[in-house]
């Protein structure tokens, strides 16, 4: 009896129970207060709660509906926040991704005519010490002016001084000898090297080791000899004297092919040529050889109305080549070529301050987004931000792609011919921004030097585009067990292919191709009538074993580690381990990759799942797939990829009102 009253006792619960949840599942979500919704909108579209008049004009009206969702994202304030959800999803950001060295940075010195100069690593090359900068108190054509001659005594006349070569490159107006060789030693109560000799502070046999060195605005005569306490220096005990039995030279007695000195020879205006290359030069070991100061044209940053600055000869050069040997000057080497400087109005050159730096970065991390921003006002398709040749410039891109400007830190291709960049005066409010069409090969926000340098290399972008498009990542499958470490198949050089790796690389790599065409650590489209798929050049130097090749093969297969790579010498590295069905990706690029996955629905799915996310905070719940994912990819497609329509079906479904 017990047993049967337990008995009918579980069925009521279990009977009540099923009733209980039958009709909790039937109810519909209860209604929200207008207030509550109103200020949940305005949160998620906004940015912001509702104002004090914004919440009793949704109580008059008594409710929130869809054509409230359609106001609010017709606002500006709607398209600041998704242009602050595009920057997350695209992690617009390259402050990271540059190698910033500051060599191309301009400062004003304090002294003299205090001269703009740079003061990075090239120095030691066209001066003779890291940061050290022009002589601040002779101007470089009026180096042969005896009233501003230095050290009289060891360089000879003033008119027989040259201050520039026959190309009209800068000479050096004034020597000093290097500390971090020579001990100098002050030779107090003189004024002069002579003057020095004549007191017998310095014996007359050393008077060309003697260096009238500056103390502020005095120059001030030293005894400048190899330093005895230094192991670099301290062989060179054996002197060479002239005809006059003055030093000329400090030797080692018994050289060594390893000693940093065998030699050092007393310190000239005379430069030898670098490598024995007509057309450079190569400062004197052990001395500082410094040219005089230019009047140049202002910078392209000044903004203080000035034409002209004072600068430091070399830097204020603009030759567009060495007029000697040809070599450009617009490469990442211009501040180590004597010839070439920073070009018209400094443009290779930037502000000592970062401002421009700063400057170009914050365009180029706009750029996406301003893409973005573009196709959500037109409600165009929403994939339109990948593969639209449409971009903005305001004046500091306009500047930079025009004049060709950042040479050594950017390596960046002009989008279209140079004379089609829209001419927006670089000085314009750097929040200005002018429309225009970039060239064939643009897709999106995908070619942009903000993706390009923000994933480096073809398996970044891969990544990425998954990660932020697909809602994928490239993950082992379970169960696979990692190979023995001594299989041979661990030294297969196609990571497609090798075992543990190809797991994630048999996609990777083929994908990856579609920014065959791109460089890596750069934002460099290789043009096929520049880079052809096969170098004939870079085949001969590979196959003679020369992998410099003058340095112009660096994106072509130059070195063979297996058999195909053998086969592949002289080839755009793109093209190593493709296959016939691979290949193609590479001309089609990033926007072929876009409309191969536009057949596959993934995309739309992908924007679904974001926009949930971004909405209602967290990832749709395996129910939710169920009960919303393919309803709203549908309404999706149908609504041809607008935006702004997935965000309103999102925010007027009953798993948003039911946010607590």
């Amino acid at each position: 009896m017990i047993r049967r009253s337990a008995l009918l006792t579980s069925m009521l619960v279990l009977v009540s129970s099923s009733a209980l949840a039958q009709a909790l599942t039937c109810v519909a979500p209860p209604a929200l207060p207008v207030e509550r919704s109103l200020r949940q909108l305005y949160l998620d579209l906004l940015g912001r709660p509702p104002t004090l008049a914004e919440y009793r004009a949704a109580q008059a009206k008594g409710h929130v509906d869809a054509a409230d969702v359609a106001e609010l994202m017709g606002r500006e304030e709607f398209y600041a926040r998704m242009k602050e959800y595009h920057r997350a999803l695209l992690r617009s950001n390259i402050t990271a991704s540059l190698p910033v060295t500051n060599d191309m940075r301009l400062n004003s010195s304090t002294d003299g005519a205090m001269p703009f100069e740079t003061r990075g690593n090239p120095s030691s090359v066209t001066r003779g010490r890291v940061g050290l900068g022009c002589d601040h108190f002779i101007a470089q054509d009026d180096c042969q002016n005896p009233a501003t001659q230095q050290d009289p005594h060891a360089e000879g006349p003033a008119s027989a001084k040259q201050c520039r070569d026959a190309n009209g490159v800068p000479l050096p107006v004034s020597f000093d000898y290097d500390p971090a060789t020579y001990l100098c030693t002050p030779l107090t109560g003189a004024t002069s090297c002579p003057d020095a000799v004549t007191k017998g502070l310095l014996p007359d046999k050393y008077l060309y080791f003697c260096d009238m060195r500056r103390t502020g605005a005095n120059l001030v005569p030293n005894k400048c000899l190899p330093d005895p306490t230094k192991p670099t220096t301290m062989a060179l005990t054996q002197e060479v004297v002239d005809g006059a039995g003055r030093v000329v030279s400090f030797v080692n007695p018994t050289p060594s092919p390893t000693a940093a000195f065998n030699q050092l020879d007393r310190c000239t205006l005379t430069m030898a040529p670098r490598n024995g290359v007509r057309g450079t030069y190569a400062v004197q070991r052990g001395c500082f050889q410094r040219e005089g100061w230019v009047k140049a044209p202002a910078p392209f940053w000044d903004t203080s109305g000035a034409t002209e600055i004072t600068a430091c000869a070399i830097e204020a050069q603009d030759r567009p080549v060495n007029p000697a040997t040809m070599a450009t000057c617009d490469g990442a080497g211009f501040l180590t070529d004597r010839s070439c400087g920073c070009g018209a109005r400094f443009r290779r050159c930037e502000a000592g301050d970062g401002s421009v730096l700063n400057a170009r970065i914050a365009a180029f991390n706009e750029e996406p987004l301003l893409i973005a921003d573009s196709v959500l006002r037109r409600d165009e398709d929403y994939f339109n931000l990948l593969t639209t040749r449409r971009s903005f410039v305001n004046g500091v891109l306009s500047a930079f792609y025009q004049q060709d400007q950042g040479a050594g830190l950017w390596s960046v291709s002009t989008p279209l011919a140079r004379a089609n960049i829209p001419a927006v005066p670089y000085t314009t409010d750097p929040k200005t921004f002018v429309e225009y069409v970039r060239g064939d090969n643009a897709s999106g926000v995908l070619t942009t030097p903000a993706w390009l340098y923000r994933f480096p290399t073809q398996r970044s972008r891969v990544n990425q585009f998954y990660n932020a498009f697909l809602c994928k990542a490239f993950t082992v499958p379970a169960g696979v067990v990692a190979p023995d470490p001594t299989d041979s198949c661990n030294r297969e050089n196609n990571l497609a292919q090798r075992c543990g790796c190809k797991y994630c690389h048999a996609t990777i790599e083929p994908t990856g191709a579609h920014w065959g065409r791109y460089g890596e650590r750069n934002a460099q489209y290789l043009d096929p009538a520049v880079f052809p798929k096969l170098d004939a050049k870079c085949r001969d130097c590979a196959l003679s074993g020369n992998t410099i090749c003058d340095f112009e093969c660096s994106n072509y297969v130059m070195q063979a580690y297996d058999g195909d790579g053998a086969k592949s010498l002289g080839l755009l590295k793109t093209y190593l381990y493709r296959t016939d069905e691979e290949a193609p990706n590479i001309e089609g690029g990033p926007r072929k990759l876009v409309e191969r996955m536009l057949q596959t629905g993934d995309l739309e799915r992908c924007a679904v799942k974001n926009v949930w996310k971004e909405f209602l905070g967290r990832p749709m719940s395996a129910q939710e797939e169920q009960m919303y994912l393919d309803q709203m990819v549908q309404s999706f497609v149908d609504e041809k990829h607008n935006f702004k329509k997935l965000i309103e079906a999102v925010v007027t479904s009953d798993a948003y009102r039911r946010i607590d």
